[in-house]
């Protein structure tokens, strides 16, 4: 049920982890204990209910955790983005999710122009709305629990403010504005 199908990468069908790769040991096995274990990860958070309680299918649960692995980065700050992008997605607006547009240019990290944001692609959150038509990237078991059990709130924008990955979080775009002034001052992109 988290597959949206057909050949699409493995991002978000495999669980993050350590795995023990024995010599000739066919890639194949590997697969299956990655897979194996994420079915296992999504039946002890209990995605599939909570995804129902949501109001979204187990792939787009997936597919926001995925959003929310790369834009929280840090647990403390995974509930709070999960909140934001329920948010975003409830009023109708697009997501304008920066991940989103690296995972369409095939980066993991880097800088955004405006002449990405412009890239029509599904994975372009600053001009459709709604989710990406698949994960982004394989979300680790706290992100999946984040997106399950988002944090209660009315968040609509967030800001890294600081070096050691705090986030601010703002309900309005003033607000925000005034977080992007303080990362700017504080040397941050």
């Amino acid at each position: 049920p988290y597959s949206s199908g057909g050949s699409e990468p493995l991002e978000g069908d495999i669980a993050t982890g350590q795995y023990l790769v024995l010599p000739r040991e066919k890639a194949t096995t590997l697969l299956a204990q990655m897979v194996d274990r994420f079915t296992k990860q999504a039946k002890a958070l209990h995605l599939d209910s909570a995804a129902s309680a949501l109001g979204i299918t187990p792939a787009q649960l997936d597919v926001v955790a995925s959003i929310v692995e790369k834009e929280g980065e840090f647990v403390e700050n995974m509930g709070k983005v999960s909140r934001v992008i329920y948010n975003r997605l409830a009023k109708g607006s697009p997501l304008q999710m920066v991940s989103t547009i690296l995972y369409s240019l095939g980066q993991d990290g880097g800088t955004v122009t405006s002449a990405d944001l412009k890239i029509n692609t599904p994975y372009n959150t600053y001009l459709h709305t709604g989710l990406p038509p698949t994960p982004i990237c394989t979300p680790s078991k706290a992100a999946l629990s984040s997106a399950a059990h988002p944090t209660p709130g009315q968040w609509l924008y967030f800001e890294l403010v600081s070096k050691d990955g705090t986030e601010q979080f703002s309900d309005t775009f003033a607000e925000q504005l005034a977080a992007e002034a303080l990362a700017k001052s504080r040397g941050l992109p």
